[in-house]
Formats: structure tokens, sequence, C-alpha cells
């Protein structure tokens, strides 16, 4: 038996070499710290505390900040016990990291579900409506009481009332990854709570040291990565090729321009110089006929 505190993320996904995708969710696990260790002799039972969550000591009462100070440790949000535990490799300030799991193993988590406030018998315990019709009066309520005869509605009827925010626990639920730089457990489903709450991961009840084998997961630096610098190495030849070609392109418009401005002017240059003659050769002509 072996147990770790963790806060839950939220849920991703992950695949296989063999490309089954699998629902995960992410459990941020910091290392647990071991704040007791009891034994039979002064408890009359065998477990070990574990602490989990850092806060600031001015947050902390004095026995729980003088509780974890005999640990050596800082003071601690949640604390939970682990039964069934063997207490001999554990001591007292110890650190438990995600570590003590290996991918594949069965094991039950453990949380306080969304709380879902006042609901009625319908969405709380999943009775039927009444026939929608104006005529019948009766739609979505909570039905007979019971017979008349003791005066009195029975203890456990299901009626309206506070939904969630209850303990539940799911059972033989797989471990599909675990990251040790990251402090991270991933989880295949979902899990009960919220995001951020915390959660309880053990070893399986009615499983304890099963280890499946689901495979391979995907690699992001092995497949992608280099699909990814090979779209990129492309992309960047075809940007080179097309700025080259611009260039191109530019020099041949500048060339074509210039010639054409050239063009021009020789034409105007050769348009003056017949203007010039043909004025010449009128004005010699009319000197001659005035000298006649």
């Amino acid at each position: 038996m072996k147990g770790i505190l963790g806060r839950k993320i939220g849920m991703t996904q992950v695949f296989t070499e063999t490309g089954t995708l699998i629902p995960v969710t992410v459990v941020e696990v910091e290392p647990n710290i071991v704040t007791q260790i009891k034994t039979k002799e002064n408890d009359g039972y065998e477990a070990i505390q574990l602490g989990f969550d850092t806060k600031r000591e001015k947050l902390a009462t004095k026995a729980s900040a003088g509780h974890t100070a005999k640990a050596n440790t800082t003071p601690k949000r949640f604390f939970r016990e682990f039964r069934g535990v063997d207490i001999s490799q554990y001591e007292l300030g110890q650190e438990v990291k995600v570590d003590i799991f290996v991918p594949g193993e069965m094991v039950d988590v453990t949380g306080t579900s969304k709380g879902k406030g006042f609901q009625g018998v319908i969405k709380r315990h999943g009775q039927s409506r009444g026939p929608m019709g104006h005529g019948s009066h009766y739609h979505r309520g909570p039905g007979s009481m019971g017979s008349m005869r003791p005066m009195r509605v029975f203890k456990g009827k299901k009626l309206p009332g506070h939904m969630g925010v209850v303990t539940s626990t799911v059972q033989n639920l797989e471990i599909i990854a675990i990251n040790v730089e990251d402090n991270l457990i991933l989880v295949k489903g979902n899990i009960p709570g919220p995001k951020k709450s915390m959660v309880v991961i053990k070893t399986a009840v009615k499983n304890p040291g099963k280890v499946n084998d689901f495979g391979v997961l995907v690699n992001y630096d092995t497949y992608v990565a280099p699909e990814v610098e090979a779209e990129v190495v492309e992309n960047e030849v075809v940007e080179e090729v097309i700025e080259e070609v611009v260039e191109a392109t530019e020099e041949v418009t500048g060339l074509a321009e210039e010639t054409t401005e050239e063009v021009v002017e020789e034409a105007e240059n050769a348009t003056e110089e017949v203007a010039e003659e043909v004025t010449e050769e009128a004005t010699e002509e009319e000197t001659a006929k005035e000298e006649n």
C-alpha cells in the first residue's frame, strides 16, 4: 500500500505510437513530507501521515506549526493518513515523490466532487419528469411523499436538496505517465473535484500491484519536433526563393524603366532637332521671298 497527495490541474490527451488516443487528468504532486509515523505501541495502529502544499507560517496555527516543526519542515495545508504501509520504509521528515508509482500501475483516486448547489430530484436523483402538457399540472415535481398512514415522510426519501461537495473515490484508474522533473502524474480518465482541488492517489484496493502495458507514448522530441523543424526549414527555403524572385523582378522592372526613359529622351531630342531644322528652312524661304 502506498499513496500520495496532489492537486488536480485539468484534463488533456496523449497518443501512443499505434495512434491510440488516451484522455488523461494531470495531477501536480509536489514532494509530500512524512509529518508523523504512527505505531501500534503509541497509537494502536500503524500508519504514516503526509503533509502537502506549503503555506506561509503566519497562516498556520501554533499547533500545526509545532506539528510540522517536529518533522523539520514548513507548515502544510493538507494532512492525510495512509494505513497498511510498511512504516519501516519511512522516516520522519522524508520526502515522498511521484516516482513511488510506475506507468501502467492501477490506483484509486479520492477527491471532493464539484458543488452543484440546490437541485431538484431529476438532476439530483435521476428521476423522470411528468407530462409536459399544460393539463397535467405535474412536470418536474418530487412526486408522492408515501402512504398516509405514518403521517410523516420516511427518512431517506429522495427529495430536492444540496448536491455535490461529497468525498468520492474512483477505483481502478491507470497511471499513464510520470514526470519527475515537473512533479506531474497523468491518470487515465476523469477524477472527482474541480480544478486546483486536492486529491489522494493510492494503490488500488481491488488490484494492488497490478501494472498494465498500454504501449509507448508518442515523444514530442522524437516524432513531432523533427517534422516541425522540416516544415520550418521548407518554409524558410520557400521564403528565400520568393525573395530572390521578387528581387530579380524588381531589377528587371528597374532596367525596363531606365530603358524606357532613355528611349523617350532620345525621341524627344530627335523631335526637337527635326522641329528646329524645319523652322530654320521655313525662315530661310521667307527671307528669300522677301528679297525677291
